[in-house]
């Protein structure tokens, strides 16, 4: 189910993201975390175990909500706060800030309004401004992730051994 509205994910969703040149990671969209999902609450704790085998975690931050009272970085705060109540591990696993809807907000107050989710935040990891719905940004961000599992998979090789003769 796709709509503009929060929660409209309800299942786990699994995908595969191909790039040009054939190479391909799979990307899984849980539905969003409330405040309480690693006690329980709704159902936290099984999307929370879907993101243990992960390797990155993509903030998808809605920039121009439905309902102006959702805040945007008090969400980003509750699902950490919720990763790091389930699991250290989890609480700790590289996170990147994805600014969805960007062709919503008027080209005048993009930079400042990122610039206030950013401080807000005391984001210190990756940024990326896109809109799903034009694909402004997409394609960078995809060849980032892939460079990243890349470099993390050359980085997690056991040293090759010498060839005896």
């Amino acid at each position: 189910k796709v709509a503009d509205y929060p929660f409209t994910t309800l299942h786990p969703n699994l995908g595969v993201v191909t790039l040009r040149d054939v190479r391909s990671f799979v990307i899984a969209d849980i539905p969003g975390l409330v405040e309480g999902a690693a006690e329980g609450a709704g159902l936290g704790i099984q999307f929370l175990k879907h993101l243990t085998r992960t390797r990155l975690l993509l903030h998808l931050v809605d920039m121009a909500p439905v309902d102006v009272k959702q805040d945007p970085v008090e969400s980003v705060k509750i699902i950490n706060r919720e990763l790091l109540h389930y699991s250290d591990a989890l609480g700790k696993q590289p996170q990147w800030l994805i600014l969805n809807k960007m062709d919503l907000v008027p080209d005048d107050i993009r930079d400042e309004l990122t610039q206030e989710v950013l401080t807000r935040l005391d984001w210190q990891g990756p940024v990326y401004k896109i809109s799903g719905q034009t694909g402004e940004g997409c394609a960078q961000l995809c060849e980032d992730i892939m460079q990243y599992l890349d470099d993390l998979r050359q980085s997690e090789q056991p040293p090759a051994k010498p060839i005896e003769e």
